[in-house]
């Protein structure tokens, strides 16, 4: 596809005269994003700069300032994305003054909540918090938009239980405050459906794309409810070359591979045989403390002791050091939580030798077999 439209022309800036592959891939994406209702489409080069403009959008048809985010979050680096993201103290106060009107709430993490209760029985303590924040502090009709990562990534892969969801909806709607959803990392089959909103059965009002939407060409979207985009004015969200012939092509050939090749049914069908296989490795290792994920994001918490649940960061960069020693890239999230996040297309030798990799570098980290020096040399997110 890349190819093709190489030889047929670069690019010629949508802000003056539309393309065929620009106008197919927004077709495209408001055909395949959750939502049964009309929708509209932008374009950016990357996951942040569409985050910031899911803000001024949400700002710009509200006509309210406030959003309201989550600690832990990830959501990018260009200042707007930078100010929504719920982490990183030393880097945030050396960048103030950030995009002011912001608040943080906790993120409904069931293997560490905040507040030492376990679900069911906490009675979703960690929303409780949002809604007298809205009671007490911040008057709802100030608010503009909620923006949440389905799955929580970078904190580690956190998903949140079906009823948070549910009641967090209800929420928005009640007050009118806008639903945006960052499937920056989670979009385009990688938790094994099409977009993460889907396993919870979220219709945000804003959805935005990046990462694989292309294959790794410099692309970004967003997609909203038709009344919001229509809302705004030229040339309020635009960049010279997002939205160009080339990455749109990519955009429109990964997706057609997606869907042809059934990469969402095979994200289920490896990750299922990964998660076993991690907690069968739970059995021999404590120091596994929670395996979690859905499709092809994974992510296994390596601890201290599994009823503190203490984060083991040393012992977590030592596996992945000795991981790439056999050959196997493997990150790692939050400190302390091993990152699978294979390609789509992994296949089940793949897989298994991908964990046999991952056993015996565990097994060797256990056995003290990896020095303290790597530690100098290695650095997680």
């Amino acid at each position: 596809a890349l190819n093709d439209q190489i030889n047929k022309f670069i690019h010629y800036t949508p802000a003056y005269m539309y393309h065929e592959p620009h106008i197919e891939l927004a077709e495209k994406l408001i055909q395949i994003t959750p939502g049964n209702f009309e929708k509209r489409a932008a374009f950016g080069l990357s996951g942040s700069s569409s985050v910031d403009g899911a803000i001024k959008a949400a700002r710009w048809f509200t006509k309210r300032s406030k959003i309201i985010s989550f600690l832990r979050s990830y959501h990018g680096t260009t200042y707007g994305a930078l100010s929504v993201s719920g982490y990183g103290t030393e880097m945030r106060s050396k960048m103030e003054p950030l995009v002011p009107e912001v608040e943080f709430i906790p993120y409904p993490d069931c293997y560490r909540c905040l507040s030492g209760q376990k679900y069911p029985g906490c009675n979703l303590t960690c929303l409780k918090y949002f809604q007298n924040l809205l009671e007490t502090v911040i008057p709802p009709d100030e608010v503009a938009a909620v923006i949440l990562e389905p799955i929580q990534g970078d904190a580690g892969i956190i998903i949140p239980p079906q009823e948070y969801y549910d009641r967090l909806t209800e929420i928005c709607k009640l007050y009118g405050i806008l639903i945006i959803a960052d499937e920056v990392q989670t979009g385009f089959g990688r938790t094994g459906k099409m977009f993460a909103c889907e396993h919870f059965g979220i219709e945000p009002d804003i959805i935005v794309m990046g990462k694989a939407i292309a294959s790794g060409m410099p692309l970004s979207a967003i997609a909203a409810r038709k009344e919001i985009f229509e809302s705004w004015s030229a040339p309020v969200h635009f960049f010279n070359t997002a939205g160009n012939a080339i990455s749109c092509s990519a955009s429109l050939a990964t997706i057609d591979v997606i869907t042809d090749e059934g990469l969402s049914d095979n994200a289920n069908i490896q990750g299922d045989y990964i998660m076993e296989r991690f907690k069968l490795l739970m059995e021999k290792y404590d120091c596994i403390g929670d395996v979690r994920g859905k499709g092809l994001l994974i992510g296994a918490d390596i601890v201290k002791d599994r009823v503190t649940r203490e984060r083991d960061i040393s012992k977590t960069a030592k596996i992945c050091w000795r991981c790439w020693e056999k050959g196997l890239i493997l990150a790692f999230f939050s400190g302390s939580v091993l990152r699978v996040a294979p390609p789509l297309c992994l296949s089940r030798q793949e897989a298994e030798k991908a964990m046999d990799i991952i056993e015996e570098a565990i097994a060797e980290v256990e056995e003290g077999l990896v020095p303290d020096e790597v530690l100098e040399q290695i650095k997680g997110w």
